[in-house]
C-alpha cells in the first residue's frame, strides 16, 4: 500500500510565551508536517492553500486592535483560508480574530475569565464541558453562518463555521506554558485577584486529564468538522 503525504499544518504564533503546546504534540504524534509562523517577527503572509490546516494561537493583544501590526497580515491569511476552504482552528485570540474577520465582532468583555472553568456544550462529542483553561479579557459575537457549540455566562466558547472551529479557551495549555504565562503576565493575575500558585498547582494536577481532553477535541474536530484524514509519512 502506498503511503500518502503527511498533513501540512501552519501554526500562527503571536509571541514567545504562547507556543502550540498540546496542539503541537498532537500534530507531531500524527506525523504532520508543521510550519510555525512567528507572525510578530515575520512580515510574510503565507499562501493558505499550501496547508491542510491552519492553527491560530492565543495572544496578549486584543483581536479588535488594528494598531497591532500583525493583525492586518493575519486577517488576510484567514480571508484566504476561508476563500479556499482551508480549515482554521482558532484558540482564544485566534478564535476571536477569526470571528471578527468572518463578520462577527470582537470587544472587551464585561469581566474576565481566568482559571479552569466548565462550559455549556450543545455537542459534548466535539466540545466536552471541561473544565477548560481560560485566560482572557475579551469576547466576540458569532460571524454569519456560524453555529454556537459552547458558551458560558460571559459569552461564546466554541463555534463552527464551515470546516473551521473557533474556541475561547486554551486546549493547548501545559504546565510549562502556565509557568511562562504566570511569569510573563503575573500583573494580570494580581489585578484580577487570582492566586498564581493555586493556578499552577491546579494545572499540574489536571495535566493528564487536560491532555486527554485536548486530544479528544482535536481528533473530533479534524474528523467531523475539518474532515481531514491524518496521514502517515514514510
Amino acid at each position: 500500500m502506498s503511503e500518502r503525504p503527511a498533513l501540512r499544518a501552519l501554526i500562527v504564533q503571536h509571541e514567545a510565551p504562547t507556543p502550540p503546546g498540546l496542539v503541537g504534540d498532537w500534530l507531531a504524534q500524527r506525523a504532520a508536517r508543521v510550519e510555525i509562523l512567528r507572525i510578530d517577527l515575520e512580515d510574510r503572509v503565507p499562501d493558505a492553500r499550501e496547508y491542510d490546516l491552519i492553527v491560530s494561537l492565543g495572544s496578549e493583544f486584543p483581536a479588535f486592535d488594528d494598531s497591532v501590526p500583525f493583525i492586518g497580515r493575519e486577517t488576510r491569511l484567514i480571508q484566504q483560508a476561508a476563500a479556499a476552504d482551508v480549515p482554521v482552528l482558532g484558540l482564544c485570540f485566534g478564535g476571536q480574530l477569526m470571528a471578527r474577520v468572518l463578520g462577527g465582532r470582537s470587544f472587551h468583555a464585561q469581566r474576565s475569565e481566568i482559571g479552569w472553568l466548565p462550559v455549556r456544550s450543545s455537542d459534548p462529542e466535539l466540545i466536552a464541558e471541561g473544565p477548560w483553561f481560560q485566560w482572557h479579557f475579551d469576547s466576540f459575537t458569532l460571524p454569519p453562518g456560524a453555529t454556537l457549540i459552547a458558551e458560558t455566562d460571559i459569552g461564546p466558547q466554541a463555534y463552527v463555521i464551515g470546516r473551521s472551529l473557533g474556541l475561547q479557551f486554551h486546549p493547548e495549555v501545559t504546565p510549562e506554558i502556565m509557568d511562562a504565562w504566570v511569569s510573563a503576565y503575573r500583573h494580570e493575575l494580581d489585578a484580577e485577584g487570582v492566586d498564581p500558585d493555586a493556578l499552577l498547582e491546579e494545572t499540574r494536577r489536571r495535566a493528564t486529564s487536560a491532555r486527554a481532553n485536548a486530544e479528544r477535541l482535536l481528533d473530533a474536530y479534524l474528523e467531523n468538522v475539518a474532515r481531514v484524514t491524518m496521514r502517515v509519512t514514510k
